[in-house]
């Protein structure tokens, strides 16, 4: 597995965030979607990872793959927000998404922030989610930032110190 920074111009990327926002309006009405577009994830404050596997295709050709995304957005100087976390259907459950999550909270507390937050769905269909946050310490959490309290959407915060 390989972290990069940024990638936000890759197809791959694009696709899977393409991907990610057609799975919260699946679930959720449009007003409950707070998934960043790729304009939000570019912006000022906010910075994206691409997690990639090296995969051998034909003739013994190697490829990086695409397996899953995060980004980290500073809310203020000692308050970071995890934003679009998703793993590549072909990846889920090979730990991708704990090795972006670990990532996340390891750039969170080198950037000094004490308390790291997110928002999540609050349907079945993220309970995996919220299992993976959960297990790194994650405690639900009334809304932060802007968030308004929302059926569709589930409030998660860290402390880091």
């Amino acid at each position: 597995m390989q972290i990069k920074l940024g990638e936000l111009e890759h197809p791959q990327v694009l696709s899977l965030l393409a991907e990610h926002h057609q799975d919260m309006a699946q679930h959720s009405p449009p007003e409950s979607v707070h998934a960043l577009d790729v304009s939000g994830l570019a912006a000022e404050g906010v910075t994206f990872w691409s997690l990639w596997i090296e995969e051998l295709h034909q003739e013994n050709a190697q490829a990086m793959q695409l397996a899953g995304c995060g980004a980290l957005k500073q809310l203020d100087l000692t308050h970071g927000e995890i934003k679009s976390m998703r793993t590549a259907s072909l990846y889920l459950r090979q730990g991708v998404a704990q090795a972006l999550l670990a990532h996340i909270i390891a750039e969170a507390k080198q950037r000094g922030y004490t308390k790291l937050s997110l928002e999540t769905g609050s349907m079945a269909a993220f309970l995996p989610a919220k299992k993976l946050y959960q297990r790194f310490g994650f405690k639900e959490c009334a809304p932060f930032a802007d968030y308004q309290l929302d059926p569709y959407s589930a409030f998660m915060t860290l402390d880091l110190f």
